[in-house]
């Protein structure tokens, strides 16, 4: 599985950025696709993921701001990040995973996210 992530840069506080992420390569129907992130000097942490039936899980920090989609007919995902906070900072991975057991992860090779006036 390949993973192809555009869509970050630099951006006020209060600003808007989408992200996209395309998924291509053996690819399940049943998977699950989203992004994680990785501040300077701390571990990466799950942002949104969203399962191709529509479930999904947000983090606490960014619920309200941003919102996760996905086009299953075009294997990709989406993050529209609203309201912008410096804390956003960070490189943004794109993830994959098949919904099977014993399968591996896939991370696309990230996107520059920095928020600062």
């Amino acid at each position: 599985v390949q993973l192809q992530a555009s869509g970050g840069g630099l951006v006020q506080p209060g600003g808007s950025l989408r992200l996209s992420c395309a998924a291509s390569g053996s690819i399940s129907s049943l998977n699950v696709m989203g992004w994680y992130r990785q501040a300077p000097g701390k571990q990466r942490e799950l942002v949104a993921i969203m399962a191709s039936g529509g479930s999904t899980s947000v983090a606490d920090s960014v619920k309200g701001r941003f919102a996760i989609s996905r086009d299953n007919a075009k294997n990709t995902v989406y993050l529209q990040m609203n309201s912008l906070k410096p804390e956003d900072t960070g490189v943004y991975f794109c993830y994959f995973k098949r919904l099977m057991l014993n399968v591996p992860e896939f991370w696309g090779q990230g996107t520059q996210v920095t928020v600062s006036s």
